[in-house]
């Protein structure tokens, strides 16, 4: 709800008021050292520092992460990485910086086609973000646990988990 809300925002050209609920960042200045990591590797290959050293990240008051549809910019919500799970943070970076290189593919990343479990460029994006969890030891119960959010009812996180390959608790 809140990203259609702020993707309304911009369709309505009010940026002037949007800039003053958010600041920007170069991603390497906020993120050090992802560059390195296999993971962003992995999603970028070659490209992985030009894109990083060029990825602008808004710090916004409201949501978790997202990636905006229009300039590809990352968008956190600066108080989610001071609170969140330090796990999660960085597994919600990995799977929004899939959806930065399918922004830059020309990827529509909110095809009204598919629901939101079952829409291409979202299971792309968590069956990255799980293959980096189970790196990291994550069993499927923990994976189910990191994929739980307040816009999803039981029956659309089943639906994820089995697109995603993730046994369902």
């Amino acid at each position: 709800m809140v990203w259609k809300l702020f993707r309304l925002f911009r369709k309505l050209h009010i940026q002037g008021l949007l800039r003053f609920i958010w600041t920007t960042w170069n991603f390497n200045d906020y993120f050090v050292g992802f560059e390195k990591t296999d993971a962003v590797k992995g999603i970028f290959g070659e490209k992985t520092e030009e894109v990083l050293r060029n990825l602008k990240v808004k710090f916004v008051l409201f949501g978790y992460m997202g990636v905006d549809d229009v300039d590809g910019q990352l968008i956190v919500n600066r108080r989610y990485l001071n609170k969140g799970n330090k796990e999660d943070i960085y597994l919600d970076v990995i799977h929004e910086l899939v959806h930065v290189r399918q922004w830059l593919e020309g990827k529509n990343l909110f095809d009204p086609h598919f629901e939101y479990v079952n829409r291409p460029t979202e299971i792309e994006a968590y069956a990255y973000t799980v293959n980096e969890a189970r790196k990291l030891g994550w069993s499927d119960s923990r994976i189910c646990q990191y994929l739980e959010t307040e816009w999803l009812s039981e029956k659309e996180l089943q639906q994820l988990a089995k697109n995603i390959n993730v046994k369902y608790k």
